[in-house]
């Protein structure tokens, strides 16, 4: 054999073997391995590969999950308004006008207004069953009505005797025991009684609402009880 031949020939062992050594290189290193164990990809990696043809098909990117949705409060019911505080009753007024039971000189038991004027009742009046004035008009006016739309202050006088009864006109005139009450227009001052027996019909009257027969003027009998 040629030298020339024995060196192609081994010129083509060497070559042989390096191309063995080559395959067995590149299986170790798991370049074209099935077996590999696959790498971790990131957003990044995936990209790429998908720019160079590798992956096929653009990256598919999770959308963020969307948040709870927060449930519906139920409206609280409403409170009911608060109810304005029950205002008490309001009190009675107060009358200013007073009676006052007393007994004074010479004349005794009489009944007096807040300023000491003498108070009467009148024989042709009615007391019962709720009183009735039948002293109207002029008469009136010589004998003033006592008017009150409330009870008067009383000292002397028992309460449940004191009333009111309703005049002709509509006014109320304060009455004991059904008998209105009247000044006398020309009684000259307080605690006088001028008006003492006049027409036989006319008298002081007395806490207990009964006619005072005293003082009586000349020619003036004192009527039958």
């Amino acid at each position: 054999m040629s030298v020339i031949r024995r060196n192609r020939i081994a010129i083509g062992l060497a070559a042989g073997l390096a191309v063995v050594l080559g395959l067995g290189v590149w299986s170790a290193t798991g370049s074209g391995s099935n077996n590999s164990k696959p790498v971790a990809q990131t957003e990044t990696d995936l990209g790429v590969l998908g720019d160079y043809g590798d992956v096929g098909q653009p990256p598919v990117l999770q959308e963020p999950a969307a948040a709870p949705e927060t449930p519906v409060q139920q409206q609280a019911p409403e409170t009911p308004a608060a109810q304005p505080a029950a205002q008490p009753p309001a009190a009675a007024p107060v009358s200013t006008l007073r009676l006052v039971g007393k007994s004074v000189d010479k004349m005794g038991q009489v009944v007096q207004d807040g300023d000491g004027r003498t108070l009467y009742r009148f024989d042709k009046d009615v007391p019962k069953p709720e009183g009735k004035s039948n002293c109207n008009d002029q008469c009136a006016v010589t004998w003033p009505p006592l008017l009150s739309d409330t009870i008067p202050q009383l000292e002397g006088v028992d309460q449940k005797l004191v009333s009111l009864i309703t005049r002709a006109d509509g006014k109320k005139q304060v009455a004991i025991d059904g008998w209105a009450l009247y000044t006398y227009s020309k009684d000259p001052a307080p605690g006088k009684w001028a008006g003492q027996g006049i027409g036989n019909t006319w008298f002081v009257i007395q806490p207990n609402g009964k006619r005072n027969v005293e003082c009586l003027p000349p020619g003036v009998t004192a009527p039958a009880a």
